[in-house]
């Protein structure tokens, strides 16, 4: 490390807040691997309430990352997320901050 290089900013100032929160960073993972995934599903993988689920899914939307399409499958409503282009750059960037970390962790000091 070269504390002498001002410019050279530490890895967690690049971390996204909105990516970043423990659920909204599942919710982004999850989709990612699933590409297309229902509203049921991520409430029980992540284990939360209806209601928060949909309220991290507001900031996600927003936020454009993520797009939610409702409508039925059969005579059942549904809900399916899916990542749009912005969140699957804001998620690969920031699994790339959480590398370098996790490297300089791992790096042995000297």
């Amino acid at each position: 490390m070269d504390a002498s290089d001002p410019d050279a900013a530490h890895p967690v100032t690049g971390l996204d807040e909105v990516v970043h929160q423990r659920v909204r960073l599942g919710i982004l993972t999850i989709v990612h691997e699933g590409r297309r995934v229902d509203f049921g599903y991520l409430r029980t993988q992540l284990d939360l309430t209806g209601g928060n689920l949909s309220k991290h899914l507001s900031v996600l939307e927003e936020a454009g990352l993520i797009e939610v399409e409702k409508g039925y499958e059969g005579k059942r409503a549904r809900t399916w997320i899916t990542l749009t282009a912005a969140g699957a750059t804001a998620l690969a960037e920031e699994i790339g901050r959480l590398k370098q970390l996790i490297a300089r962790v791992e790096t042995p000091p000297g």
